[in-house]
């Protein structure tokens, strides 16, 4: 199955396991992904790019991984932020479980891995962080974050990074006018061919 087809809720490729290492707090790891998922055989450069800015993640809280693929933003929020609890969500059942694994090998007790109707209707979130499917199209990318965004708490912060070409500077715009003087929409940061957008939820 295609990378494209990586947010079906159940993959009908076979199951092919694969190791390979990404960063986690400063150390290479071992983690285990696999085919049917978001980018199963290295870490996607756009999420490295996340990863990277890390240190402004909330020290304790909910935080968010939304469509956290086999796991490798909630795994770096969840050893940087131990006091805090790490809902890793995804439509896709294979990603959910391989983000469970992952966690559970590396002795990471506070991530709790979700479909989106699993996650408590009434929580916030402290911080959003996310590499958002954008190839499952603009309207059904437009309900996931209006789903979401509204969820973090007051003064609560998103980063959504998103690829120059795949539309970051539109997608910039369309949340700025969309979620107009709730929240405060801007570019973090520019690396390689990725935007970082930050959404903070007014107090």
């Amino acid at each position: 199955m295609s990378e494209e087809h990586y947010f079906s809720q159940e993959p009908s490729s076979p199951l092919k396991p694969k190791s390979i290492q990404i960063p986690l707090a400063g150390a290479m790891v071992n983690v285990t992904t696999a085919s049917g998922t978001f980018s199963p055989l290295q870490l996607d450069v756009g999420t490295a790019v996340l990863i990277d800015q890390m240190d402004l993640a909330p020290e304790a809280g909910n935080l968010l991984d939304l469509g956290c693929g086999w796991g490798p933003i909630a795994l770096n929020l969840a050893k940087l932020r131990p006091k805090a609890k790490v809902w890793a969500v995804d439509v896709n059942s294979r990603s959910l479980e391989l983000t469970a694994k992952n966690a559970k090998e590396l002795g990471i007790p506070n991530i709790t891995a979700s479909l989106p109707e699993e996650v408590p209707a009434d929580l916030q979130f402290r911080g959003i962080w996310s590499n958002p499917p954008i190839r499952i199209g603009k309207k059904e990318l437009h309900e996931l974050l209006l789903k979401w965004l509204p969820r973090l708490e007051s003064g609560g912060e998103a980063y959504l990074v998103v690829q120059k070409n795949l539309g970051s500077d539109s997608l910039q715009k369309w949340l700025t006018e969309v979620l107009a003087s709730d929240f405060e929409v801007s570019r973090l940061t520019s690396v390689k061919t990725y935007r970082i957008l930050k959404v903070k939820k007014n107090s």
